[in-house]
């Protein structure tokens, strides 16, 4: 377990950042990178890659790969401090932007690979002889559901944060709505 060592707070700041380290192993990002995340969005002021590592333990070479990770999800950015020849690093505190970028990189990283390769599934599929026809409807299924999925995404980007947000925190008063005008399938 990372020991958090310098930045002397709350209890509940150094279980955040472990948890957040370990939740962001489930989701398949690895451990240093999740905390390291945890700390920079935290903090009140940008920190140096020396500080990171003092302050979770973390070896200093994993400090400067974390961070290149993080900066190329652009989650957070390096912070030029005058008089000072080290780099400084903060992390985007809005977390509605902050998801933003997670699911934008998520969805480079792993959407569209997956789509660009069933798509090449369906076209063999289509181009081949005595293919089973419940294989290609299945196919073509998947296919319908990413490309579905692709336009939601697009459409939700265009959506102003306040009313995205306005949007989630309607919940089952949704679900009602397409109920009540016979929209809602199963």
């Amino acid at each position: 377990m990372t020991e958090i060592k310098e930045i002397k707070t709350a209890k509940a700041v150094d279980q955040f950042i472990l948890y957040w380290g370990d939740m962001g192993g489930q989701w398949g990002v690895n451990r240093s990178v999740a905390q390291i995340h945890a700390l920079l969005f935290l903090s009140s002021k940008s920190l140096n890659a020396e500080q990171i590592s003092e302050t979770l333990g973390i070896a200093r070479s994993n400090v400067s790969n974390s961070l290149k990770e993080l900066v190329s999800w652009k989650l957070i950015r390096r912070v030029p401090i005058h008089g000072e020849r080290r780099e400084h690093f903060e992390a985007e505190t809005d977390v509605w932007e902050m998801a933003m970028r997670i699911a934008q990189g998520r969805k480079e990283r792993e959407i569209d690979p997956a789509a660009a390769a069933l798509k090449e599934c369906v076209a063999k599929a289509e181009a081949e002889t005595g293919i089973d026809p419940v294989v290609l409807q299945r196919l073509h299924d998947m296919q319908e559901f990413m490309d579905t999925t692709n336009r939601w995404y697009v459409q939700m980007l265009g959506v102003p944060k306040s009313q995205l947000n306005r949007l989630m925190k309607m919940g089952d008063k949704v679900l009602s709505v397409l109920k009540f005008t016979g929209k809602r399938t199963q």
